[in-house]
């Protein structure tokens, strides 16, 4: 017998921790079944309004063994009902596309040896259902008027529009700052690349500066998607904001980088604030020892601003070499199997105009 009960502990624990695992997109999906504007939000809202508590499952195929009492509704879903089903004491079960009311008034009957970190009787109920259902349970505190995500092993407390459309101007001030600096790192590594002086100073800095302000959007971004309706505005700020920042930075890792840049990009990703604040986190990912090793780099990003394609670029690196294409010396093409006359007439052009520009 106690071994049995060993077995069945030790089950417990080991879907806790698999739920445990919660990717960013998947857990974004659930705050937009509650932002601003939907129908749900609007029910949850409302029972905080009407001075009620209550408790949401979404149905799933984990659910059934757990529900105890109640009654069926099976009616379509609005906020309305749902705000004068919470008057009752139990549950309230919703099916998975949000648009039927299933049940209500149930008992949720989760395991009680399910490890929860909450204290009211409702918070406890949700959590381990959602654990153990490996879905998503909503609680809407009666005293506190709160409104907590649980979903498999992620709790989150919904917060006050207000408070949220504070804290995304504040990134959004933080992220035009740094949009600026980028740019005008940018311009200067512009400047550098196109007389054929390649410095790798200028090129960590412009890459820490592209992956702060990819980070800090992802930040923001949590934010936009709990507004829903009401961040459309900010977030077309955002989009704005981040305008190229990507593709410039990731191109300025493929010239730069002694790996695969793949993999330097991917180890870029993965760096802290802080260590991308670091010089030497960036040197380690781009496979450099030091900033004074002399680097030669492929031209892929300044090649790419003159109309070919990737194949084209690519073929003109690989045959020609980026230092003699940007050379004032070279009139002609060396072979016209690799590059014609007009197309390379026409690369002359562009890049004079690029060069005018800095």
């Amino acid at each position: 017998m106690e071994e049995k009960k060993e077995i069945q502990k030790t089950i417990i624990e080991e879907d806790q921790q698999q739920n445990e695992k919660v990717s960013e997109e998947e857990f974004y999906s659930v705050l937009k079944l509650v932002s601003p504007g939907t129908g749900l939000r609007a029910a949850l809202e409302g029972i905080i309004h009407s001075g009620k508590g209550a408790l949401i499952a979404i149905e799933n195929d984990f659910l059934p063994p757990l529900l105890d009492g109640g009654f069926k509704i099976n009616s379509r879903f609005t906020p309305q009902k749902v705000i004068e089903l919470s008057k009752m004491d139990g549950g309230i079960v919703l099916s998975k596309d949000l648009k039927r009311i299933i049940l209500a008034n149930v008992l949720l009957t989760p395991d009680s040896r399910i490890k929860t970190s909450q204290t009211g009787t409702r918070h406890k109920a949700s959590e381990r259902t959602a654990i153990q259902i490996s879905g998503l349970v909503l609680a809407v505190s009666e005293r506190r008027k709160e409104i907590t995500i649980f979903y498999k092993n992620k709790i989150y407390r919904l917060r006050d529009s207000s408070e949220i459309t504070r804290k995304a101007n504040e990134y959004l001030q933080i992220l035009e700052k740094q949009r600026e600096l980028f740019d005008s790192y940018l311009e200067n590594l512009n400047r550098l690349e196109l007389r054929n002086y390649v410095n790798l100073n200028n090129a960590i800095k412009t890459i820490q500066k592209g992956k702060v302000i990819q980070k800090i959007s992802k930040e923001l971004n949590k934010y936009l998607i709990e507004l829903g309706i009401e961040g459309k505005l900010l977030e077309t700020r955002m989009r704005e904001i981040l305008y190229n920042v990507r593709d410039e930075t990731n191109l300025i890792i493929k010239d730069y980088s002694n790996l695969d840049y793949k993999k330097s990009i991917k180890m870029l990703d993965e760096l802290s604030y802080e260590q991308l604040l670091e010089k030497d986190s960036i040197l380690t990912a781009l496979n450099y020892d030091s900033l004074g090793k002399i680097v030669k780099i492929a031209g892929w990003r300044i090649l790419s601003k003159t109309g070919l394609s990737d194949p084209e670029v690519s073929n003109i690196i690989s045959e020609i070499g980026f230092e003699k294409i940007i050379s004032t010396e070279i009139e002609n093409p060396l072979d016209e199997a690799i590059i014609s006359r007009d197309k390379f007439s026409s690369i002359k052009v562009e890049l004079e105009k690029l060069k005018l520009g800095i």
